[in-house]
């Protein structure tokens, strides 16, 4: 799948733009602050109907616009569509494909992306919650239903919490506790088995990618790891929800006392090893960045076997951060389907892969 042409109208530091882009590798260069990586959010914009640099709407309007509208034009599932994405500041966002009213998760049905940004270089290093919100984007791109029990269950937790924290100035709100806890178990049954079907996937994508990455044989590890009573997250829903409510029970005293959500898929993380070892604990900085394209690119391959298409590649001024060696590689990896890179200066890249080169100065692209 690929992007032929995109136009943005009052969208962040952008008045009105066309881009054509190559069916291939796009080099999208210039000084910091000129809007590069603007390009590259409103390209995510197309395909999760949300921004990965904001949850507020109105910071993606232009300050001189009171709306903005996102449009392009796609080849995809062997179909030419079309996405629009319209904002105006204080109502829903309306999603359009093909003239077709849309929710964002049915984006994913029609344009598929795998980002890899400066912040996810530190995907080994960083809290759980990194990692779960990359299981989160990718399991919703190839599992639309997946992105309807996390919003339900973060329902769930937003009520609970409140309850948790607010229960000493109105004790009865803790009538309702065991139905918000009951619910969570519920959902998080559900979204454990989805994240260790994927984690799975995942290990067995990223096991040669990094092999080969490192180039020293280096093993990689990823496991899936949730709360202690859950034995088996394979197992059926219904078992899971059983051995969840067990350690909602033995951790109900302790969540009233503390005011804190205890028991849940909130919980979850990813145990990533190098040779045996955690990752987090010893890995150095270059093996933490091998260890993170290595499983950014896996994602990419699932994707690929997911759909029979290639996703489009987003890689936002992340070379700059890598040695010549690694550089090397990431570029020799992405043939097959369209990348879009920002940078602030060309390097060669475009010659390196044969790409198109796109200079972007002051919101304009010249």
């Amino acid at each position: 799948m690929k992007i032929n042409r995109l136009a943005v109208t009052g969208f962040r530091n952008y008045e009105w733009e066309t881009i054509d882009f190559g069916s291939g590798t796009n080099v999208i260069y210039g000084s910091n602050a000129q809007g590069k990586t603007n390009l590259i959010e409103a390209v995510y914009l197309l395909a999760y109907g949300r921004s990965f640099r904001t949850r507020f709407d109105r910071e993606l309007v232009h300050f001189q616009y009171s709306s903005s509208d996102i449009l392009a034009d796609i080849t995809s599932y062997d179909r030419e569509q079309t996405v629009n994405i319209q904002i105006r500041p204080g109502a829903a966002k309306k999603i359009l494909v093909n003239g077709v009213k849309k929710t964002a998760n049915e984006l994913s049905r029609t344009l598929n992306v795998v980002l890899f940004c400066p912040d996810d270089l530190n995907l080994i290093k960083d809290g759980a919650a990194v990692r779960r919100r990359l299981l989160d984007t990718a399991i919703g791109q190839i599992r639309p239903q997946y992105n309807e029990i996390l919003s339900e269950f973060n329902r769930l937790f937003e009520h609970k919490t409140r309850i948790l924290k607010d229960w000493r100035e109105k004790p009865s709100l803790l009538e309702t506790l065991d139905e918000f806890s009951d619910g969570l178990c519920r959902c998080s049954a559900k979204l454990i088995r989805y994240r260790a079907a994927y984690t799975a996937r995942l290990q067995e994508a990223s096991i040669p990618v990094h092999r080969e990455f490192s180039g020293s044989g280096e093993e990689l590890g990823i496991l899936y790891k949730t709360v202690s009573t859950v034995s088996n997250p394979f197992a059926s829903e219904k078992e899971i929800y059983y051995e969840l409510c067990d350690h909602q029970e033995s951790h109900r005293r302790a969540e009233i006392e503390s005011g804190q959500c205890l028991t849940g898929a909130h919980k979850d993380d990813l145990d990533i090893s190098i040779n045996g070892n955690a990752a987090r604990n010893f890995a150095s900085q270059g093996q933490s960045r091998t260890a993170a394209l290595s499983i950014k690119l896996a994602e990419r391959e699932i994707l690929l076997k997911e759909t029979g298409e290639y996703p489009i590649l987003l890689l936002d001024d992340v070379l700059s951060e890598l040695d010549g060696k690694r550089q090397e590689f990431v570029l020799n990896r992405i043939g097959g389907g369209q990348t879009l890179i920002t940078c602030c200066e060309d390097e060669g890249i475009s010659g390196r892969t044969g790409g198109k080169v796109i200079f972007v100065e002051q919101g304009r692209v010249k």
